[in-house]
């Protein structure tokens, strides 16, 4: 989410270490596409006065303009089928859905797109899916689509798959044609099945994008929970989660905030965030399952990234940590403030962040949270530091097959969660804020799309 650019004496395309470096500006891309005009101008410091001096020698100035190609409002709209799907399951039908995936040059098959499960149906006809032509790269670029039976230990068996283009898919869509599935053996000769694919419906629309309702007007606003339950050990004890190392090194709850903050907060004008503590007892009173972080019993905003960071500090000395970990009071109050701002007509979307430790005790009432938030302008990114099992925090993000269902039977009418264990992406082949943000702009558009908001203009 970073945008490096160095600026050198030669402007052909020469070998860079021959060139002599004028200077770098780094900036978040979210900083640049959220000014009226998508320019932005940043000072050029040399990189070593970049990391080590305060007063850097001015060395000109950079401006970067963002602009939209137009391929990326274009969009695919498919009507996906099966029929003759083979039963994966000894005592019912399969549960299949389908995954598909663009291939990258490695030719790594890299996830775009998820189908909903459709349960006992070995001839499934799933709801239209939305590819954008960009996001595949273009109509010839091959994708793997690949069906699978679904399974809730989350190790989903594969029925078969078929590589095909999007122009692949609008000839078989023109033809009513289908295209076997087959499945890879070990000695690369796949085996062709009698189960096909068809491809039932197929049209391109130029759609409203992300970029497009910034530019009307509409804003992400940024709220936090903190977890401050006992698990994560004493904040005095350099092996807690929640120790603040005087060398300034960030905790795992510090790097997730301020990682997150940095990229969310120039989405929002006025950088005021809500941000709440839970599972902790603030002095002389009861376990509170949602408190605000700042202390105060009247409102729960902090200003910036930076008030939040110095909200969390403070409340490490003033709550005494506690439990269980409940998620249901802080969704709910998250839920009602995008219930009132949309009850206002505010163009406002809402994204909560919840770091935790531990493995949730209600996880009934945050799925019945969870449902009826799935109405309101809210995502929701969960962050799990530490290394407790986070096996029912996958559960409530709906990438690993149905979606959530309340204790009275209603299904959530779109996934608006987003979960990521900070170890996996601790190694830095990821970062956290690219594995947490990944679906967001989908969630945003998805909320829009279906109550058919339109940007202003």
């Amino acid at each position: 989410m970073k945008s490096l650019v160095d600026a050198f004496t030669s402007a052909q395309m020469l070998k860079l270490e021959e060139q002599q470096s004028l200077g770098e500006a780094s900036c978040a891309l979210s900083e640049i596409v959220t000014k009226p005009n998508r320019s932005l101008t940043l000072d050029l410091v040399r990189r070593e006065e970049s990391v080590s001096s305060t007063h850097s020698q001015h060395r000109g100035k950079l401006t970067v303009h963002a602009e939209e190609c137009f391929s990326s409002k274009t969009t695919a709209e498919m009507t996906l089928k099966c029929l003759d799907l083979e039963s994966k399951d000894l005592f019912s039908k399969s549960d299949p859905f389908l995954v598909i995936s663009k291939l990258v040059e490695s030719g790594i098959p890299i996830p775009v797109c998820k189908t909903e499960v459709l349960k006992n149906d070995l001839n499934p006809t799933w709801k239209p899916v939305f590819l954008n032509i960009q996001q595949v790269g273009s109509k010839d670029n091959p994708l793997v689509i690949e069906c699978f039976d679904f399974n809730s230990n989350g190790k989903h068996d594969l029925i078969g798959k078929v590589q095909k283009s999007l122009a692949d898919l609008e000839k078989l869509h023109s033809g009513m044609e289908g295209e076997n599935l087959f499945l890879p053996t070990h000695d690369y000769q796949n085996k062709i099945l009698k189960s096909k694919l068809f491809v039932d419906k197929f049209s391109e629309n130029v759609q409203h994008t992300f970029l497009d309702y910034l530019a009307g007007g509409f804003e992400l606003n940024f709220m936090v929970a903190i977890d401050f339950t006992a698990s994560n050990g004493n904040p005095r004890l350099p092996d807690s989660l929640h120790y603040i190392d005087p060398s300034g090194r960030q905790n795992a709850y510090q790097k997730a905030i301020s990682e997150v903050g940095e990229v969310l907060q120039f989405y929002d004008t006025d950088k005021h965030f809500p941000a709440w503590g839970f599972g902790a007892r603030p002095i002389d009173g009861p376990v509170s399952h949602c408190f605000n972080l700042n202390g105060s019993s009247n409102y729960c905003e902090v200003e910036g990234i930076r008030g939040i960071m110095m909200a969390y500090t403070s409340a490490l000395f003033n709550v005494s940590l506690a439990g269980p970990t409940l998620f249901g009071h802080v969704i709910n109050r998250a839920a009602l403030i995008a219930s009132q701002s949309l009850a206002n007509e505010a163009r406002k979307y809402f994204v909560l962040l919840i770091i935790t430790d531990g493995v949730i005790t209600d996880l009934q009432e945050t799925k019945d949270a969870l449902v009826k938030a799935s109405d309101l302008p809210l995502s929701i990114l969960i962050v799990g530091v530490g290394g407790a099992d986070f096996k029912e925090m996958e559960i409530l993000d709906a990438d690993k097959g149905e979606r959530l269902e309340s204790s009275t039977g209603r299904v959530a009418s779109r996934d608006i969660v987003q979960f990521v264990p900070f170890r996996d992406v601790h190694s830095g082949e990821i970062s956290i804020v690219q594995a947490l943000l990944a679906e967001l702009p989908s969630q945003f558009l998805t909320y829009m799309r279906s109550r058919d908001i339109k940007p202003s203009t």
